[in-house]
């Protein structure tokens, strides 16, 4: 099994035309963990996950990653050990065996090994027989459930999720959440998802964050922000304010 990577920010802040998205944010991420960033649409959550992503750098705070107690610094060496699972899937005009192939392809992976890796992956989310469809034959919930085997079969260190099963049904949502918990189970990867369901943080989630406004009410055990008095985190956790 391989460890997976630990994340830790501090006094993070990123501003956009004037607007500051985020101020001050700072988590602290275990190896392995499943870790969640919550709050209301607007709130900075996605903002986040690109700056983790390395997609954007912040304006004032620190991003590190942690291996094996050793900060990494190399950007092109984590780029190619995380991946990014976003809300809106992107398939390639191809069928579905391509896609999940793809990633593999481009590491200069042997054909038989693609195929074998390619089969495992879609049987671990239940499209095992859809190698020869189109994807753009598929619904909104296989297309995403394609997208999670096309990032799994990279065996990435650190999973990224961007409300990874918003306007899903509830069977591809259970499908789903089982193959990130199986997935995570059986490689000791690190978690981190975005979502502004509550429910779904608490089916998955150790730890979080929660953000409102670019600034953070909560952080630690998700028992424990589910109790913070501030009416913004309770609502939320009702299910009132996503």
């Amino acid at each position: 099994m391989t460890m997976g990577i630990g994340v830790e920010a501090s006094d993070v802040s990123k501003t956009y035309g004037g607007k500051q998205a985020l101020s001050g944010v700072g988590i602290g991420v275990k190896a392995g963990g499943i870790f969640a960033v919550l709050g209301p649409s607007g709130s900075g959550k996605s903002t986040l996950l690109r700056l983790l992503n390395l997609l954007e750098r912040p304006d004032g705070g620190e991003i590190r990653f942690v291996d094996g107690g050793k900060s990494v610094h190399d950007g092109e060496t984590m780029r190619r050990r995380m991946t990014l699972l976003l809300q809106r899937p992107v398939m390639l005009k191809n069928t579905v065996y391509g896609n999940v192939a793809y990633g593999l392809r481009l590491r200069g992976t042997d054909e038989r090994e693609i195929e074998e890796k390619v089969r495992a992956s879609l049987e671990q989310i239940g499209l095992e027989g859809f190698e020869r469809r189109r994807a753009s034959t598929l619904s909104g919930g296989e297309m995403q459930r394609v997208a999670f085997a096309r990032a799994a079969v990279l065996r990435p260190e650190l999973l990224l999720l961007d409300e990874f099963t918003a306007n899903l049904d509830p069977p591809n949502i259970k499908m789903l959440e089982k193959a990130v918990k199986d997935y995570r189970e059986s490689t000791g990867c690190t978690v981190i998802l975005v979502s502004h369901n509550p429910f779904q943080a608490q089916r998955l989630a150790e730890r979080c964050i929660f953000l409102l406004d670019g600034k953070v009410l909560g952080e630690g055990r998700i028992a424990d922000v589910k109790e913070t008095p501030d009416e913004n985190v309770q609502a939320f956790f009702r299910g009132e304010n996503v």
